[in-house]
């Protein structure tokens, strides 16, 4: 028989980390993003739940002796590995090849994911702060973006005494006394 209420000991975290990305998600989403409320909800959650239920069949004396073996790292590089395949979607070229959009939500997804795992790994304290953070990061310090870029100067001699000798000519001369 499943211990069940053993079970549902994980929804509270799972729950936890999806409010946690739902925060990051909401930010996301105010921003009309790809990848918004529910995506970023549903991936913190998800890296929770797997990272929970690996500590629960690792801790669990129903799986004690079956020989089980479970490295919860090799899920969490499986978590970032099926993370960043759904980053890469939200990863766009701008029309006419000046630029990229996506970054920033591809890692915000892959912030939640940590921080899922992080909730995974009931280090409920350090998830609450690396959120917080992560928003800081996505709004206050958007104005740094915002800020005019210097334009960069051509690289020009300064003094330019009217000769118009190449790079090369100067070479040559240089190698004949």
């Amino acid at each position: 028989m499943t211990d069940w209420i053993a079970e549902l000991q994980l929804l509270p975290g799972v729950l936890y980390a999806m409010a946690l990305g739902g925060a990051i998600g909401y930010e996301r989403e105010l921003k009309n993003r790809p990848a918004g409320f529910r995506t970023h909800m549903l991936v913190a959650g998800t890296a929770s739940l797997l990272l929970g239920l690996s500590l629960f069949v690792l801790e669990h004396e129903r799986y004690a002796g079956e020989g089980l073996q479970i490295d919860p790292l090799r899920l969490v590089e499986a978590v970032i590995a099926g993370v960043s395949f759904i980053g890469a979607g939200t990863i766009f070229a701008s029309r006419g090849g000046r630029g990229v959009e996506g970054i920033t939500t591809a890692a915000s997804l892959l912030m939640v994911a940590a921080i899922g795992i992080t909730v995974g790994f009931r280090y409920y304290v350090l998830a609450l702060a690396i959120t917080l953070l992560a928003l800081v990061v996505l709004t206050m310090l958007r104005w740094l973006e915002r800020r005019p870029r210097r334009q960069t100067r051509d690289a020009r001699p300064a003094v330019d005494d009217g000769d118009d000798e190449t790079g090369a000519d100067l070479v040559r001369r240089a190698g004949k006394p």
